[in-house]
């Protein structure tokens, strides 16, 4: 496949920006502006983000990217003896190479279940820490992480978030929410809550700009103005802040301005979806997922057939599946086309 015949569905992040970012990009690009957050794009787009969050007290800042804004959350949260809890296969867990523990904190780990946190494992993993006469001996539980949606591509339900966070406020530790693919979350057809519920059943999320549309940024949402002292500092000291951060507050401005975020999720979800209808309509098995991310068991020659045509990623192998089939990741963004399923569909629709 050349480079002008390329069509990939390895991530939500292999294009560069949606034509309305890109376009407030190079209008805005000759004036000058203030440094660090303070322009006046910044300025707008945290305004916005209140709102769209019904949270006009939040404190929002912009970030480059989602491991640093990880690292960064986590390691102002908590306090030097503190790990956070999170499930197995929690991307600080297993694809942030070590960045949290980097910052000197433990990530420790609960099993998913589908990509979830069993409120009844956190309640007891935190019920039976506190028990123990020894736990000064051992890393403090200091806060709880959650994806959404879930690195495979589940998502919370009202009543999971709600249980989860009950418990985090009997035992005064905050839970912080990865929404790197929030807007995907969101606007999926079965996610029984929106932002505004979301924001007030947390102490901090991340809304993600990189998987969203955007060339690079996400932002940091404290719903009740709570960020942690001197949050700024821990940005810069780690290295996840722009000099010319109007790069990212331009980018969230146009995000935020007349739905484009919700847009662009919803334009992804329908491709998500056609894209599944594909493979179940020709008898492939996928796992639940109703997000841009989907999930398809293949076998190796499989594999060797899609991969002359269009770009996707294993994610999972599968040990004992009858088949040798592992489990591979399709995922549409912004830029995904009927055209770039067109194309999927003639490769299926050649199997040898």
């Amino acid at each position: 496949m050349n480079e002008k015949e390329f069509i990939s569905f390895e991530s939500d992040y292999n294009n560069g920006a949606h034509p309305a970012v890109l376009r407030c990009l190079v209008e805005t690009n000759p004036r000058p502006s203030a440094s660090y957050g303070d322009d006046c794009w910044s300025r707008a787009a945290r305004e916005k983000i209140a709102r769209a969050c019904d949270s006009p007290r939040a404190d929002v800042f912009f970030l480059v990217g989602g491991t640093q804004t990880n690292a960064v959350v986590i390691s102002a949260l908590l306090a030097p003896y503190e790990g956070v809890v999170a499930v197995d296969t929690a991307h600080i867990n297993v694809h942030e190479s070590g960045a949290i523990e980097g910052t000197g904190h433990k990530v420790l780990a609960l099993p998913g279940h589908n990509g979830l946190m069993d409120p009844d494992e956190l309640a007891s993993l935190l019920e039976a820490f506190h028990a123990d006469p020894n736990r000064d001996h051992m890393v403090w539980p200091g806060m709880v992480y959650v994806t959404f949606p879930t690195e495979l591509g589940t998502l919370y339900t009202r009543e999971r978030l709600e249980r989860i966070h009950a418990t985090c406020r009997r035992y005064s530790i905050p839970l912080y929410i990865d929404g790197a693919r929030l807007g995907y979350g969101l606007m999926a057809s079965d996610c029984d809550f929106d932002l505004p519920w979301l924001a007030r059943h947390c102490d901090a999320f991340y809304i993600g700009g990189t998987k969203m549309g955007a060339l690079c940024g996400e932002a940091v949402v404290f719903p009740q103005g709570n960020a942690p002292a001197h949050f700024f500092t821990h940005v810069k000291r780690q290295g996840a802040l722009l000099a010319k951060s109007r790069v990212v507050g331009v980018q969230f401005d146009a995000l935020f301005t007349d739905g484009l975020y919700f847009d662009i999720a919803r334009h992804a979800l329908d491709m998500a979806a056609r894209l599944r209808r594909l493979f179940v309509e020709r008898g492939y098995e996928v796992t639940p997922s109703t997000t841009n991310q989907q999930f398809v068991l293949l076998t190796p020659e499989q594999v060797e057939h899609i991969a002359r045509h269009v770009a996707f990623e294993l994610w999972e192998r599968v040990p004992g599946d009858a088949r040798n089939r592992d489990l591979y990741r399709f995922v549409t963004s912004w830029a995904t086309t009927q055209a770039h399923l067109d194309a999927l569909a003639a490769a299926l629709d050649t199997m040898p």
